[in-house]
């Protein structure tokens, strides 16, 4: 293994009964990279990124991430360590913006309220966020709020690898651009692996520093959005950077 491989798929293949999402997967991420997985609807790229922190196993192949088998790690422990990001937050909606985000760290911290607080602060100051919208709760708070709530609780455990599917689907178009920009400045300056599922190549060529397109569960191309942009693979990739 590559000593920056964070994450490795091997001959990877999942299927429900008869019917085949992946027929056979391989893809290395390195640490530190910005990837994302687009593709049509039902490509598979929801099935991968899912397959990183063992909320779907293959049926075949194995899944690496830091070199170690994910069938043979605690699953819990594993999802613990890896923010998770989906499109409408998915907050719980009991607790305010500041429970929510200390929810992770309270797992492992219970007793240092104190650094949690402290945690919960910055992270509000990350992700572009007022301080007195920790005290809302989830149906107080716009969906851009909303969304950046959720990108804080997924780095409250200071997570070498955030996986985001499809995060910004739902909000409208300036508030997508500005977390856009937040989510790349945050890649840019904690220098974490982010794995990002879109079905929108404007916010894959932004984002990526490379692409993953996907279709019928197989990888296309993965490049460099430049790369990509000049030199599409198939006519595929090409209609699909036409828009």
């Amino acid at each position: 293994m590559a000593d920056n491989q964070i994450i490795r798929f091997e001959d990877v293949r999942k299927q429900y009964g008869d019917k085949v999402i992946i027929p056979g997967f391989d893809l290395s991420i390195n640490s530190g990279e910005f990837i994302v997985i687009i593709g049509s609807s039902g490509c598979g790229k929801t099935t991968i990124l899912k397959m990183i922190n063992g909320l779907i196993l293959p049926n075949q192949g194995a899944v690496y991430v830091h070199g170690q088998d994910i069938q043979k790690e605690n699953l819990i422990e594993l999802r613990r360590r890896i923010g998770y990001v989906i499109q409408g937050s998915g907050l719980f909606p009991h607790m305010t913006a500041e429970n929510n985000i200390a929810y992770v760290p309270n797992l492992f911290k219970k007793r240092d309220r104190k650094q949690i607080q402290e945690t919960v602060r910055r992270l509000t100051k990350v992700v572009g966020l007022e301080e007195d919208v920790l005290k809302r709760f989830p149906s107080e708070l716009s969906g851009g709020q909303q969304q950046r709530v959720g990108i804080a609780r997924a780095l409250a455990a200071n997570p070498e690898i955030l996986l985001m599917d499809e995060p910004f689907g739902a909000v409208d178009e300036i508030t997508r651009k500005q977390l856009q920009d937040e989510i790349k400045r945050i890649h840019e300056s904690a220098g974490i692996t982010i794995v990002f599922v879109t079905h929108d190549i404007q916010e894959a060529l932004k984002l990526g520093t490379r692409v993953l397109v996907m279709d019928g569960g197989r990888a296309l191309q993965f490049d460099t959005p430049e790369h990509i942009t000049a030199a599409p693979a198939n006519s595929f990739v090409e209609e699909l950077i036409q828009g």
